[in-house]
């Protein structure tokens, strides 16, 4: 049995099909490839892939018809890659349950460092449930869960409740885009201006504790019009 990480890729277009799995495979991982999202469907309850790259306008089944269908029944990353740079069509996918979002073009050392991210996610997802995370650490950044403690530059600083349970939210699904929606329901239950203006400010507020430069952040990057993203790596 092969121990190399398993990728599904969904992609109609043979040519970048093709060039994916090929790309992939030099790095040492196993791929299957389909150009049906029904087929594709099958393949992932059947293979049960690590990683799925997920392109959305597929002949049969639209992309997002994939992701309400497997969602509920795997554990895999999926990323979608697509032409489509509507915010809508990001946003929409991301809520779904997609874990991370590619334009396309895009180019093949972004495609692997989104990869490794999500092979982090599905190491940890796969730890004991009981064993719960106490820490995180990227660069400069600390988080101690048990203490409630964000350090920056070996420094403590202090975060109001609210923007803790935001810095918390952002670790604890580090590498992966947030929608604005799924912050909002996690932090405040869904009750909170549906212009997301406050989540905003409070974003603002956190990233001048933490950022040496907030107009230029190396922590905690905006998605414009879907979301935020705490840097893994």
């Amino acid at each position: 049995m092969s121990l190399k990480p398993l990728i599904l890729i969904i992609e109609d277009e043979k040519p970048i099909s093709k060039f994916i799995k090929v790309s992939l495979e030099t790095q040492g991982y196993e791929c299957i490839e389909t150009q049906s999202g029904t087929n594709a469907i099958s393949l992932v309850y059947s293979i049960n892939p690590d990683i799925i790259i997920l392109d959305l306008g597929l002949p049969d089944i639209d992309g997002t018809e994939v992701i309400k269908k497997i969602r509920d029944v795997t554990l895999s990353n999926i990323i979608v890659v697509s032409a489509r740079e509507q915010e809508r069509e990001k946003v929409n996918a991301l809520d779904l349950g997609a874990d991370d979002y590619l334009t396309k073009p895009f180019s093949v050392p972004e495609l692997l460092a989104r990869i490794r991210v999500a092979l982090r996610h599905r190491s940890i997802n796969n730890m004991d449930k009981n064993k719960a995370i106490t820490k995180f650490e990227v660069k400069n950044l600390k988080i101690d869960f048990e203490k409630h403690e964000v350090i920056i530059d070996d420094n403590e600083i202090h975060l109001t409740p609210i923007e803790y349970k935001l810095m918390e939210l952002l670790c604890k699904n580090a590498g992966k885009v947030l929608t604005h929606k799924f912050i909002i329901d996690k932090v405040w239950g869904g009750y909170l201006d549906t212009d997301t203006q406050s989540l905003r400010v409070f974003m603002a507020n956190i990233r001048r504790k933490i950022e040496k430069n907030p107009a230029k952040p190396e922590y905690i990057k905006t998605e414009v019009g879907v979301g935020y993203k705490l840097i893994d790596e």
